[in-house]
Protein backbone atom coordinates (compact mmCIF):
# COMPACT_ATOMS: atom_id res chain seq x y z
CA UNK A 1 0.00 0.00 0.00
CA UNK A 2 1.57 3.53 -1.11
CA UNK A 3 0.48 6.58 0.94
CA UNK A 4 -0.41 9.87 -0.50
CA UNK A 5 0.09 13.13 1.47
CA UNK A 6 -2.78 15.13 1.97
CA UNK A 7 -3.58 18.14 2.91
CA UNK A 8 -6.95 19.58 4.50
CA UNK A 9 -7.95 23.12 6.37
CA UNK A 10 -10.01 22.13 9.28
CA UNK A 11 -11.35 24.45 12.32
CA UNK A 12 -8.25 24.20 14.62
CA UNK A 13 -10.76 23.10 17.49
CA UNK A 14 -12.14 21.02 15.88
CA UNK A 15 -9.07 18.98 14.94
CA UNK A 16 -7.81 18.96 18.46
CA UNK A 17 -11.04 17.50 19.57
CA UNK A 18 -11.04 14.55 16.52
CA UNK A 19 -7.30 13.99 17.67
CA UNK A 20 -7.93 13.41 21.20
CA UNK A 21 -11.40 11.37 20.72
CA UNK A 22 -8.81 9.45 18.18
CA UNK A 23 -6.30 8.98 21.10
CA UNK A 24 -8.71 7.73 23.17
CA UNK A 25 -8.95 4.60 20.92
CA UNK A 26 -5.15 3.84 20.85
CA UNK A 27 -5.12 5.98 16.94
CA UNK A 28 -2.98 9.08 15.92
CA UNK A 29 -4.62 11.51 13.78
CA UNK A 30 -4.14 10.35 10.23
CA UNK A 31 -4.92 6.84 11.25
CA UNK A 32 -8.75 8.41 12.15
CA UNK A 33 -9.36 9.66 9.58
CA UNK A 34 -8.10 6.74 7.60
CA UNK A 35 -10.54 4.60 9.69
CA UNK A 36 -13.77 6.70 9.29
CA UNK A 37 -12.60 6.93 5.25
CA UNK A 38 -12.15 3.58 4.55
CA UNK A 39 -15.43 2.52 7.29
CA UNK A 40 -17.32 5.22 4.98
CA UNK A 41 -16.41 3.40 1.61
CA UNK A 42 -17.27 -0.10 3.01
CA UNK A 43 -20.30 0.74 3.98
CA UNK A 44 -20.90 3.08 1.00
CA UNK A 45 -22.67 5.63 3.01
CA UNK A 46 -21.75 8.77 4.81
CA UNK A 47 -24.14 7.81 8.17
CA UNK A 48 -21.62 7.38 10.76
CA UNK A 49 -24.26 5.58 13.03
CA UNK A 50 -23.57 2.60 10.89
CA UNK A 51 -19.82 2.65 11.73
CA UNK A 52 -19.22 -0.37 14.28
CA UNK A 53 -17.71 0.71 17.07
CA UNK A 54 -14.27 -0.37 18.49
CA UNK A 55 -13.66 -0.18 21.82
CA UNK A 56 -10.47 -1.02 24.44
CA UNK A 57 -11.48 -4.10 25.97
CA UNK A 58 -12.14 -5.73 22.40
CA UNK A 59 -10.32 -8.05 21.76
CA UNK A 60 -9.59 -6.51 18.49
CA UNK A 61 -8.78 -3.51 19.64
CA UNK A 62 -5.68 -4.95 21.48
CA UNK A 63 -4.27 -6.73 18.72
CA UNK A 64 -4.45 -3.37 16.84
CA UNK A 65 -2.73 -1.30 18.79
CA UNK A 66 -0.02 -3.88 19.43
CA UNK A 67 0.19 -4.26 15.90
CA UNK A 68 0.31 -0.49 15.83
CA UNK A 69 3.48 -0.64 17.78
CA UNK A 70 4.78 -3.26 15.44
CA UNK A 71 5.35 -5.39 18.36
CA UNK A 72 4.33 -9.56 17.91
CA UNK A 73 2.96 -11.73 20.08
CA UNK A 74 2.99 -15.40 19.79
CA UNK A 75 -0.10 -17.60 18.43
CA UNK A 76 -0.63 -18.63 22.03
CA UNK A 77 -0.58 -14.86 23.75
CA UNK A 78 -3.23 -14.07 20.82
CA UNK A 79 -5.73 -17.09 21.84
CA UNK A 80 -6.21 -15.44 25.35
CA UNK A 81 -6.89 -12.38 23.77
Amino acid sequence: MTKARTNIYLDTALKEEAKKFFESYGLNFSSGISFLLRQTLDKKSLKLDEIEPVYPDDPDYKLMKEAKKGDTIGLDEFMKL
